[in-house]
């Protein structure tokens, strides 16, 4: 019979042979000597999106739960599932204005910081001015707003999308990479194409189908069972 030792070297060796794996993958991913079918790049782009607005949702509502004296939950977002489309599109941007440069953190963290600053207040300028005064943020009521400009962006935040930006790109990119890498395609394009579907039809629904046939959207309902928006 094996003894403990014995039993355990196969799984010990496996769980090895997966981090040297994982370890290969990023190597290659920073080195520049990655290679991608089409496939896993698309797959890719769907997991980013679904990611990279889960994290910004999760990072909204740590943010408005102190911003708002720590008076409880605030649901954020437009959708029923915890999920912000705003953060899915800037990953998407920082991704394609970074990647070149991901030998170099300080820069993936500058450029980030300058290009998300620059969305962030052209996207606030655009709603506010064609939408009669509308705001979906207003960095002039909220708290660490240094250098805040027009309520449309301020310090802090751009120097979040910074940081998140590191996050994206030195630890979500290469596990999804990984993922793709190691999967077998059937099951890779079944999980990427699952969960951006199911988060696209939260996101369609909302933005389309509730103001078209007059359905009931996320934050109705939210806010009917006593959910509380902040600046909405």
């Amino acid at each position: 019979m094996l003894n403990n030792s014995q039993a355990n070297k196969p799984s010990r060796g496996l769980a090895r042979r997966s981090r040297m794996t994982y370890k290969t993958t990023f190597r290659q991913y920073m080195n520049g000597k990655l290679k991608l079918e089409t496939y896993q790049k698309v797959g890719i782009a769907f997991l980013i999106v679904v990611f990279a607005g889960l994290i910004g949702w999760i990072y909204e509502a740590i943010f408005y739960f102190f911003n708002c004296g720590m008076t409880g939950f605030y649901m954020q977002g437009g959708n029923f599932l915890p999920w912000m489309n705003i953060y899915a599109i800037g990953a998407l941007i920082i991704i394609l204005t970074t990647y070149k440069v991901r030998q170099k953190p300080w820069l993936v963290l500058l450029i980030s910081m300058v290009t998300t600053g620059i969305v962030e207040y052209v996207g606030g300028w655009l709603v506010y001015n064609l939408f009669n005064g509308a705001r979906y943020w207003d960095y002039n009521t909220e708290i660490l707003n240094w250098g805040n400009i027009d309520g449309f962006v301020c310090f802090r935040s751009i120097l979040c999308f910074g940081l998140s930006a590191l996050l994206l790109m030195y630890v979500v990119l290469p596990f999804c990479i990984h993922l793709a890498k190691t999967m077998s395609r059937r099951a890779f394009l079944i999980l990427s194409i699952s969960l951006f579907s199911i988060v696209m039809t939260d996101e369609l629904y909302n933005l389309f189908a509730a103001h078209v046939f007059n359905w009931p959207n996320a934050v109705d309902f939210y806010k009917s069972i006593g959910l509380k928006y902040y600046g909405i």
